[in-house]
């Protein structure tokens, strides 16, 4: 079920709204938050019910283990001569939490990695529980902070909803409990509020025309040059990098914007996500800006874990590089996510270094470095093995010639809005012509769209009824386009 689909808006949405807000009414808040767990189970559950019983096994076991850590006076159980209960407990506890993650999401990629040096391993080709890697990363930051004593007494219902409220659980943002529980216990949450509501429509509006009017067409170009041309001219290579870069961005900020909204109408605010993050003058600030939560999830419970920048230069960097190196593993099985993670370690180690010679570049110019810099990363990012990533970076600089007139996958391309808005109005032009004219059109949008304000930024300093019309205007868009049947899953779902 799709945040952009006609079952999740008109059906799913409003029915778990109408019916939570109702048992709240009428004093059953309890009941309010079990209907509130069960929706979200069921949304879980609509992808894949197979793997229903392993979420709720990790909450339960993360569960049990946060409340023992809790318990200080484990500390005082000492097991032989080198150490206590509670340090035991607590790295089975993140054992298990790897090992979950470890044997959905790396096992073939493991064993793919043995046969390549002369095993004979048969790869098991195991489904991947849509969103475990967020499930699992917000788990683990709540059994350290147990094991810290940063933790509350909650309830079980709480911190259940907490993990499994569905307009964060596919693709975020990682919550955290002292930032969630608290809100699911509030009685101020409990009773509709009108203007959460509205700007909820606004927020969800907003991330819902990013995805089904931006990123579901740049995804056509995007795909096509990755996954099914042969050859790139530097125009073509250009494109399908761009494509991407952008898809990746309007898609994932949007499915933030509609989880943001559709949190707003249960009174739930969730954590900010990006912060027009291709506006960065540099790679430190680019990932103040982009995916925030994983941003702080890193820091917080690997970096400074490792020693962060306190013990020297070279540790630093040896930090940065390990935990880069873990965020892109994090992303998928691949040795692409890790190059990319590789890269973006030694660019931030580059900054660091650069930082200290203390030379300053104008700002477009510092720009112009960084937006390219992240364009050609997102390339292995997207590449499925190392030769598709050195099809589109030779195209870029090209090897591939300047211009060849390669379509699109005609087909799918016809579905989309622009597509079929071209094929009616504009007949006479050559496809390839009109599709080349076509990208360049959305690119220049996009760059125009990316100086802008953000959604966060409208949310202030726009009037009620410019939210009301604005609202009105990118849903009615966003959802004639969806009449195409060209939407796709979230990206960031699969990780």
């Amino acid at each position: 079920m799709l945040f952009s689909s006609y079952q999740y808006i008109f059906l799913f949405l409003p029915i778990s709204f109408s019916v939570y807000f109702f048992l709240n009414h009428i004093r059953q808040s309890l009941l309010a938050k079990i209907w509130l767990v069960l929706a979200s189970l069921f949304f879980y559950g609509f992808w894949d019910v197979r793997f229903l019983p392993l979420i709720l096994l990790s909450i339960i076991v993360n569960f049990l283990v946060g409340s023992i850590l809790r318990n200080s006076a484990l500390e005082s159980i000492k097991i032989k001569s080198n150490g206590d209960l509670k340090k035991i407990i607590f790295i089975l506890g993140i054992a298990f939490n790897l090992f979950l993650l470890g044997y959905f999401k790396y096992t073939d990629f493991f064993l793919s990695n043995l046969n390549a040096l002369g095993a004979h391993f048969k790869l098991p080709h195991m489904a991947l529980p849509l969103a475990i890697s967020f499930f699992t990363f917000q788990q683990i930051a709540y059994i350290v902070d147990s094991y810290k004593e940063r933790t509350e007494n909650y309830s079980f219902l709480n911190y259940l909803l907490f993990v499994t409220f569905f307009p964060q659980l596919f693709s975020g943002p990682i919550t955290y409990h002292k930032d969630m529980i608290p809100q699911f216990a509030s009685k101020w949450n409990k009773v509709i509020n009108y203007r959460n509501i509205s700007l909820g429509i606004f927020i969800f509006s907003i991330g819902l025309f990013k995805k089904v009017i931006i990123s579901d067409v740049f995804a056509i170009w995007a795909n096509q040059g990755f996954d099914h041309s042969l050859h790139l001219t530097i125009l073509d290579a250009w494109f399908t990098s761009l494509s991407y870069t952008f898809q990746l961005y309007f898609d994932f900020s949007g499915y933030t914007d509609m989880a943001i909204g559709a949190a707003l109408f249960f009174n739930i605010k969730l954590p900010i996500n990006f912060n027009s993050p291709y506006k960065a003058l540099n790679i430190q600030d680019f990932w103040r800006r982009w995916h925030i939560t994983l941003s702080r999830f890193l820091r917080n419970y690997i970096y400074i874990p490792l020693g962060g920048n306190r013990k020297g230069e070279v540790i630093t960097y040896a930090n940065l590089l390990i935990t880069f190196l873990i965020g892109g593993l994090w992303h998928g099985a691949n040795w692409m996510f890790i190059i990319w993670g590789l890269l973006h370690g030694l660019a931030l180690i580059i900054h660091r270094i650069w930082g200290k010679l203390k030379f300053s570049i104008p700002k477009p110019i510092a720009w112009l470095i960084t937006f390219n810099f992240i364009n050609i990363t997102w390339v292995f990012f997207r590449s499925r093995d190392l030769d598709s990533a050195i099809k589109v970076l030779s195209g870029m600089v090209g090897l591939g010639g300047i211009y060849n007139d390669i379509p699109a996958d005609i087909e799918t391309w016809k579905l989309s809005w622009s597509g079929f808005f071209l094929e009616k109005f504009l007949p006479e032009i050559p496809i390839g012509l009109s599709e080349n004219i076509l990208v360049l059109i959305f690119v220049v949008v996009a760059f125009f769209i990316i100086t802008q304000k953000n959604t966060t930024e409208l949310t202030v300093s726009t009037s009620v009824k410019t939210r009301t019309a604005a609202s009105i205007l990118l849903f009615t868009v966003a959802m004639l386009s969806a009449l195409s049947g060209a939407n796709s899953v979230s990206l960031y779902s699969k990780f």
